[in-house]
C-alpha cells in the first residue's frame, strides 16, 4: 500500500490551510455502526457517535476552533517525517512519526470481533432490531495505540469534545489526579453532556517486559478551556521510550455502572481480532485483476459504510464538505441512495459478497415495499434506519471547512422527484435475480405496482441524479432510465415467467421512450446527447452510463461522438481536464445552487467503463480507458480513497470517501480486466 510522507510539525501542516489539513489527508476507520477520519498529523478531525447519523463529537474538519478533535502528536518543536498507511488486509491504520532520536506508531481502529455475523434483521415497532450470532461483543471503543519503535520521542495528547454539533455543553471529569499506571483503573476521564456520555481509559504496557531498566511512561491530564469550546478538554504530555507503548480507548460512560477495565491484554486481543475479521472478510474477494490493491481497498472502504443492522449503505460517511473552498456546495451525505443501488448489487455480487448484497437488498426491498408516498412514488433516499424524514438545516455557529458556508445538515433533496431512481432501482432487482437469489412473488407484485405507477409520469420533468435546485427539466438521463425501468421488468417477467398484466403497456412505454429519446435528447448539428430537453446546448456527463445499462451499444456512432465530445476540455466545447470528467459546465448550465464545482470521481470512473465497452468493438479506446484510469488512480490520497471531486488544482473536494466514487471504480477495473483479456465485455 502507498504511503504519504510529510516532514514537517503539526501546526506546519495546517498552516497551509489556515488551520485545515487537505481533504485528501485523512484515513477511515470504522466499526459498521460509525466511523472516524484520522488525519495524517494524528489527530480525529471527525467522529459523529455511536452512528453515523448522530450528532457529531468530533468535527475540527468544519470548524477549527469548535469543531472539537482528538489529537495524539509530536511535540511542537519537532520535525518529523510523518507516514500513514494501513495495516495489511485490514482497515486498521497507522500513522507513524519518524524523527532522528525517535520512531512512534499510532494505531487507530474500532474492535471489531472476528465471528460476529448478523442473521436477522427486522423492524419491531417502528426502530431496527439486530440480532447477531456472536462469540464476542463488539466494543463500541474507538482505540488509539501509541508505541514507541526506537529511541525516544515527546508527545501531545489533545481531547476537546464538542457534544452536538458543538452545540452541548460538557462537564469534564479528572478520575485519577496521581501519575498513570499506579492505579488500577484505567477509566481516567469522563466527558458528560446533555445526551452523551463518554469515558477515556488509559492502559500502560510495555513491548518487552524483561528490560528491567525501561521505566513505565507518565501519563497526566490537565483540563484546558479554549475559546469557542463549551467545555473542557484534557491535554497531557508524554515521552516514550523505545519498547513502551499507551493506549487510550474513547467509549461509552455509564454512570453508577461497573464498567469493564480494560488492559494492555485486553487491546491486543481486539486488535488481533479486529485484524483477522478484516482479513477474513476480503479474502472472500473475486477480484483477481491488475488493479487488484486499489480494488481491495476500495472494497473495505464501502464495508465500512455499512450500517450492519439494516444493511444500508451511506453514500459518505461525513457532511458538509464542500465540493468548492470557499462556496456553498456542502451537503450531508450520511444516507442511502435509491440510485446507488444498481451499481451496489453489481458490484457486491460479482466480487462475491453475497451476505452483504443480501443484506443491502433485503434493506431496499423493505422501502420498496413499505415507503411508497402518497402518489405511490418512491422517496429518493432514506437514513441508515429506512426513515424517510431528513429535514434539512444550517449549522450557522460553525465556520464550515475553510470558511465554507452554509453548513448544513439534513439534506432537502429528500423530497425532491428524480425518476431516475425506478431504473436504477429495478436495474438492481434485475441483477439480484440473475446474480444473486431469485425474487420472491411479493416483491414482483410491487414492482408491478411501481411500473405501472411510472405509467402515469413518463411525460414529466424531474431533478434528476444531479438534484438540481430550480426548474425541473426532461433531463435526457432521467428518460434513459425510465427505459431502463420498464426494460428490466419485461425482461424479469420473461426470465421467471411472472404473470404481467400491462405488458403491453410496459413495452409501449419502453419502446416511446427509446423513440422520444433519440428524437429530443440527441442534438444533430451538435452530434451528441444533450443535458435535457429543454437544454438542447448542454453536455452532461451523466450520458455516459448509457451503454453500462445496455440502452445504446456502446461502439453506436451517436454514443462514441457524445464520448469524443466528452473528451474534450470544456474550452472546446467538452468536460474534460487533465483526464478528469466534469458532470456538466456549471458555468453553462444553472442549477439553482450556484457556485463552481470540481470534476466529479464517479464520472471519470464512467467514462473508462464506457471507453472499455466501446474498445470491445472498436480497439482504439482500450488504451485510452488504460490511460484514463490510471491518471485518475493517480489523484487518489495516500491511501487510495476517493472523495466526491478533484479540485481544478488536483486536490480531492466534497465528502469522503464517497460510496458512489468507488463502486465506480470498482466497476471500471473489473469490466477493464474483462476486456483486457479479452473475455467478453460487460455482463448486465
Amino acid at each position: 500500500m502507498t504511503t504519504y510522507c510529510t516532514q514537517c510539525t503539526d501546526s506546519q501542516m495546517r498552516q497551509q490551510g489556515g488551520g485545515y489539513l487537505p481533504i485528501e489527508n485523512y484515513g477511515l476507520i470504522g466499526n459498521m455502526r460509525t466511523c472516524a477520519l484520522v488525519g495524517m498529523d494524528g489527530s480525529v478531525d471527525f467522529m459523529c457517535w455511536p452512528e453515523f447519523d448522530s450528532p457529531s463529537v468530533f468535527c475540527r474538519l468544519l470548524d477549527k476552533d469548535k469543531g472539537g478533535h482528538f489529537s495524539i502528536h509530536p511535540a511542537p518543536h519537532l520535525s518529523c517525517t510523518t507516514k500513514q498507511q494501513y495495516l495489511p488486509s485490514s482497515n486498521i491504520l497507522q500513522t507513524r512519526y519518524i524523527h532522528e532520536d525517535g520512531v512512534v506508531d499510532v494505531v487507530d481502529f474500532f474492535p471489531r470481533p472476528r465471528s460476529a455475523k448478523v442473521i436477522f434483521k427486522g423492524p419491531k415497532q417502528g426502530a431496527y432490531r439486530e440480532m447477531t450470532s456472536v462469540r464476542e461483543e463488539l466494543k463500541q471503543w474507538l482505540v488509539r495505540r501509541v508505541e514507541c519503535i526506537r529511541g525516544h520521542l515527546e508527545l501531545n495528547v489533545e481531547i476537546f469534545p464538542a457534544f452536538e454539533y458543538a452545540t452541548e455543553p460538557h462537564t469534564t471529569t479528572i478520575l485519577q489526579d496521581q501519575d498513570l499506571p499506579q492505579s488500577s483503573q484505567s477509566k481516567t476521564v469522563t466527558f458528560h453532556s446533555k445526551n452523551v456520555k463518554l469515558q477515556l481509559d488509559v492502559t500502560i504496557d510495555r513491548a518487552d517486559d524483561d528490560l528491567d531498566n525501561v521505566s513505565s511512561p507518565v501519563v497526566r491530564f490537565h483540563k484546558v478551556l479554549r475559546p469557542g469550546m463549551l467545555g473542557d478538554g484534557v491535554v497531557a504530555r508524554i515521552e516514550l521510550a523505545e519498547g513502551q507503548a499507551v493506549s487510550f480507548v474513547l467509549r461509552n460512560d455509564i454512570p453508577n455502572h461497573v464498567t469493564e477495565n480494560i488492559t494492555s491484554s485486553v487491546l491486543d486481543s481486539q486488535q488481533h481480532s479486529t485484524q483477522t475479521y478484516w482479513a477474513n472478510w476480503i479474502s472472500k474477494s473475486q477480484y483477481k485483476g491488475r488493479w487488484r490493491e486499489v480494488v481491495s481497498r476500495s472494497l473495505m472502504i464501502l464495508k465500512l459504510m455499512t450500517y450492519e443492522p439494516t444493511g444500508a449503505i451511506i453514500a459518505a460517511p461525513t457532511f458538509s464538505i464542500p465540493e468548492d473552498i470557499g462556496g456553498v456546495r456542502n451537503w450531508d451525505y450520511r444516507y442511502s441512495w435509491v440510485r446507488d443501488s444498481s451499481f451496489t448489487i453489481y458490484i457486491l455480487l460479482r466480487l462475491g459478497f453475497t451476505e452483504e448484497a443480501d443484506a443491502y437488498m433485503n434493506f431496499i426491498s423493505e422501502r420498496f415495499v413499505k415507503s411508497r408516498v402518497a402518489d405511490g412514488g418512491l422517496p429518493i433516499m432514506f437514513t441508515i434506519r429506512g426513515e424517510t424524514d431528513i429535514p434539512e438545516r444550517e449549522l450557522t455557529h460553525l465556520d464550515g471547512y475553510r470558511g465554507s458556508k452554509p453548513v448544513r445538515i439534513g439534506n432537502g433533496a429528500a423530497s425532491h422527484q428524480q425518476f431516475d431512481i425506478y431504473g436504477e432501482l429495478m436495474d438492481g432487482i434485475y441483477l439480484y435475480n440473475k446474480y444473486g437469489k431469485p425474487i420472491h412473488w411479493d416483491l414482483w407484485c410491487s414492482v408491478r405496482k411501481m411500473l405501472d405507477y411510472v405509467l402515469t409520469i413518463l411525460n414529466q420533468p424531474d431533478m434528476s441524479i444531479w438534484e438540481v435546485r430550480n426548474n425541473k427539466q426532461n433531463f435526457t438521463y432521467s428518460k434513459i432510465m425510465l427505459w431502463v425501468a420498464f426494460d428490466r421488468g419485461l425482461r424479469l417477467a420473461d426470465k421467471r415467467n411472472f404473470p404481467c398484466p400491462n405488458r403491453q403497456a410496459w413495452l409501449r412505454a419502453r419502446d416511446d421512450l427509446y423513440e422520444e429519446i433519440m428524437e429530443k435528447g440527441y442534438n444533430t448539428e451538435m452530434e451528441c446527447f444533450i443535458q435535457s430537453y429543454e437544454s438542447r446546448d448542454k453536455l452532461d456527463s451523466s450520458i455516459l452510463v448509457a451503454p453500462l445499462v445496455f440502452f445504446i451499444a456502446p461502439n453506436d456512432p451517436r454514443f462514441t461522438k457524445t464520448m469524443d465530445r466528452i473528451m474534450r476540455p470544456p474550452d472546446k466545447g467538452g468536460l474534460t481536464s487533465t483526464g478528469l470528467v466534469y458532470r456538466y459546465n456549471t458555468d453553462l448550465s444553472e442549477d439553482g445552487v450556484g457556485g463552481r464545482e470540481g470534476a466529479f470521481s464517479m464520472c471519470t470512473f464512467w467514462l473508462v467503463e464506457a471507453m472499455t465497452r466501446a474498445a470491445q468493438h472498436e480497439p482504439m479506446y482500450l488504451q485510452r480507458a488504460i490511460n484514463l484510469f490510471e491518471n485518475m488512480l493517480s489523484f487518489s490520497n495516500h491511501l487510495c480513497m476517493f472523495s466526491e471531486e478533484i479540485s481544478r488544482s488536483g486536490e480531492q473536494l466534497g465528502n469522503t470517501p464517497q460510496a458512489f466514487s468507488h463502486l465506480a471504480l470498482i466497476s471500471a477495473a473489473f469490466n477493464l480486466d474483462r476486456v483486457a483479456e479479452k473475455k467478453g465485455g460487460g455482463d448486465r
